[in-house]
């Protein structure tokens, strides 16, 4: 679970929403002057008014008061509060960020100050930027001016925001800001004067602090994550994590980055790769860079699979054929946040906070005003479980920023990809919270409790199929199944038994057992109690006459029968001869009586038959005598449990012997006289339009017939459904006769369609 005081906030960055590039003695950044240069930027647009941030920022962080953010984390112009880098101090930028500041106390959200994220001041581009080692001095004057100012309000600073981006796609793949393409000797010196400005940076932070203050760093990069649990794959996802690309661009990987900042050293791999290529690297460098932090930022979007190849060496595992992505095209990989923070944290043993996380989504103002984006809502949702995840294994995050606030300038995209929660009208600059700021809203106010755990998804299963001296090959004929022999008398159509458990056919949980799912994600079934799935659904085909028999009930089997449960069952009629029966109940008065007539094989005046029809529902208690003739097929809905006693075979031989009786079991829980069950007709749970069958204490049963177009709303912990007769939709997917499978918890409300019948079940609440 998370701790009570774990952080939920929104991140932004200053180019992208402030605007007013020009106003009040702002200078010029490389930004300002890269969007200037045609073909850059997507149709040519630029960050000069972008949200209007500056001038609408009380608005702001209203919304996030009214959204229950908690903190914010944003960046400072460094070019706003000083105009050429160094020198002279622009009043006005820090009157600006001080209202900011203000603003922010005053409602109740902690600012998370960044102080560089890709907008460098042009005069220091000119200057030689990075490449020049003066950067250092730059980047810790500016560091003193921030504390100056700042620290007496703001308690936690972050320095660098994502060098692997700022150098590797500003200089390196040049399609940044300031757009060049250096090489490999340069884009070294480039990132070890960053890393050197970093640890400058914290000591001006500290010294010039006003109260005590918290320093953390926001490295990113793609995640990796294992293919199975196996020892190997993780190993080797954990390996190549680490590891340095051998070939794309350099800057994209973790331990050049992180490992002198977090451990003193960088990594030998590197050091051997690069080994012609690297500047001078001093003792005294390393010490500069190795400051004190009080947490690590990691800035994770995806990430990619990894397997043990041929002697455990990393292998990519390709991305399956239509797998989900973002607007922008970045692949959609949640299990990578808890992988990726497991193994960033073993390795560096720092807090660490979830700095940016979040989607582009082609977002649009919907007919009726507002911005419905439930692709942002799924990818939060399922990115905040493996946090939720992480955190439980050991992990120690703190804190969680959705990136971002707003729709913004989205560097060389422009305003094509909308990653905010609060959508922008850049024209008007009118705000509209999106569906997944309100629901971000209640995540916060439920300290994560409200995240659904896994994807809300049908589980649609794989029968079993059981072979019976009684069995024939109707479940191949009437269903289409395809059966081991002709003598299959059970098709096990949702079961998570001892004898049997149901795959899950396709989806998240493709290929698990029900059983599996039932133990690891008891979500999906409403958090049931009990260490087994509560129901089990047959179809029999009784080729033959079945064995005469009774169950107990549960009182009777934890008795004599180590602790089982009992069972109860109903049956359902699909298919039946003309003038058919069914063996239910018995005509013995008293207990002597039965004993009698069963000792003396009296059993044509014992049984008790009745005439059925193709539809009848029959409930069978514990305690009832009840057989299957010749004939019937039928779904069967019972409690999980295989306790039965058989009281008459018909004499039968199997495999030259007659089977097994139980007597004296059954003498013992035969209800006597016999009751037939009487449903207590109450107003359906769905409704006049589904028919009740069953509603006892152990389960309630219905029956769907559907003629076009149905939608009912459902808060069960799961429901079992079974198409009998008939084809049609379920949300939107094909089912047709023969498939059974599972609403989990989640599914509020689900809409039929077509022609069809279903059978459905739930345990009773």
């Amino acid at each position: 679970m998370l701790k009570e005081d774990f952080v939920w906030g929104v991140a932004t960055s200053a180019y992208q929403i402030e605007g007013a590039a020009k106003e009040d003695g702002k200078g010029e950044s490389i930004w300002d002057v890269f969007c200037k240069e045609k073909g850059k930027i997507y149709e040519g647009q630029d960050g000069e008014v972008t949200c209007d941030h500056y001038h609408h920022y009380k608005e702001d962080v209203a919304i996030m008061k009214q959204l229950g953010i908690k903190a914010y984390r944003f960046s400072l112009s460094w070019s706003r509060i000083l105009p050429d880098g160094i020198g002279h101090v622009n009043q006005a930028g820090i009157d600006f960020y001080d209202h900011l500041i203000d603003e922010l106390l005053a409602n109740g959200i902690e600012p998370y100050l960044t102080m560089f994220h890709w907008d460098l001041p042009n005069e220091l581009h000119k200057k030689g930027g990075w490449l020049n080692p003066d950067c250092v001095k730059w980047f810790g004057e500016y560091a003193k001016v921030v504390a100056e100012h700042f620290s007496d309000r703001v308690k936690n600073f972050i320095t660098l925001n994502e060098p692997e981006c700022f150098i590797g796609i500003g200089y390196v793949e040049g399609s940044n800001a300031p757009g060049y393409k250096a090489g490999l000797k340069d884009t070294l010196l480039m990132a070890h004067n960053a890393l050197k400005a970093h640890g400058q940076a914290v000591i001006e932070l500290r010294k010039y602090a006003k109260q005590k203050i918290y320093v953390g760093y926001a490295p990113t990069c793609g995640m990796a994550s294992p293919e199975t649990n196996s020892k190997e794959d993780i190993e080797a996802a954990r390996r190549y994590l680490f590891s340095i690309p051998k070939e794309g661009m350099w800057t994209w990987n973790v331990s050049w980055f992180n490992d002198p900042v977090f451990l003193g050293t960088y990594p030998e791999e590197g050091l051997q790769q690069f080994h012609d290529y690297l500047p001078t690297i001093t003792k005294e460098d390393m010490e500069l860079i190795h400051q004190p932090l009080d947490f690590m930022g990691q800035n994770i979007y995806n990430g990619v699979t990894i397997r043990a190849g041929r002697n455990g060496e990393p292998e990519y595992v390709e991305r399956k054929r239509g797998y989900d992505r973002t607007q922008v095209g970045w692949p959609v990989t949640p299990e990578c946040m808890y992988w990726g923070t497991k193994f960033l944290y073993e390795r560096y043993k720092m807090p660490m906070f979830i700095t940016e996380n979040g989607i582009a989504v082609h977002d649009m103002i919907a007919m009726d005003g507002r911005v419905h984006d439930p692709d942002r809502i799924t990818f939060l949702n399922r990115y905040l479980v493996e946090v939720k995840r992480a955190v439980e294994s050991g992990v120690d995050i703190r804190g969680y920023f959705v990136w971002t606030l707003l729709d913004n300038f989205e560097w060389d995209k422009g305003y094509s990809a909308r990653f905010g929660l609060v959508y922008v009208d850049f024209e008007s600059q009118k705000r509209i919270v999106k569906d997944s700021g309100f629901w971000y809203q209640k995540v916060i106010e439920s300290n994560g409790g409200s995240l659904k755990k896994a994807r809300n998804e049908i589980l649609h299963l794989k029968p079993i199929f059981k072979e019976n001296i009684w069995g024939g090959k109707r479940l191949k004929d009437e269903f289409g199944y395809e059966i081991p022999s002709e003598t299959t008398g059970e098709c096990w159509a949702v079961c998570a038994h001892e004898h049997g458990s149901s795959l899950i056919r396709e989806g998240t949980y493709q290929g698990m057992t029900l059983s599996e799912l039932y133990t690891t994600h008891r979500e999906l079934f409403g958090n049931l109690k009990g260490e087994q799935f509560p129901l089990l659904v047959k179809i029999i085909d009784a080729n033959h006459n079945l064995s005469i028999q009774v169950h107990p009930d549960d009182e009777y089997a934890r008795i004599h029968e180590n602790g089982s449960l009992g069972k109860m069952e109903c049956w359902y009629i699909l298919d039946c001869p003309k003038d058919a029966t069914i063996i239910i109940g018995h005509h013995a008065k008293t207990r002597e009586e039965l004993k009698e007539m069963i000792e003396n094989k009296q059993w044509k005046e014992l049984i008790r038959e009745i005439p059925i029809h193709k539809g009848d529902m029959i409930q069978i208690n514990p305690g009832t005598v009840h057989a299957i003739k010749e004939g019937t097929l039928l779904l069967e809905t019972q409690e999980n449990s295989d306790i039965t006693y058989r009281l008459y075979d018909y004499d039968r031989l199997q495999n030259g012997k007659p089977r097994e009786l139980h007597l004296k079991q059954s003498m013992d829980v035969i209800q006597i006289p016999h009751r037939d069950y009487v449903n207590e007709k109450v107003e359906s749970y769905f409704g006049s339009n589904v028919e009740e069958l069953i509603d006892c204490k152990s389960y309630m049963v219905w029956r769907f017939l559907v003629k076009g177009e149905q939608e009912h709303k459902m808060n069960l912990p799961f429901m079992i459904m079974s198409v009998i007769e008939g084809n049609g939709f379920i949300n939107g997917q094909l089912i047709h006769k023969g498939d059974h499978f599972i609403l989990p918890h989640d599914y509020k409300s689900f809409h039929l369609s077509g022609a069809m019948t279903i059978i459905a079940s739930a345990v009773k609440q």
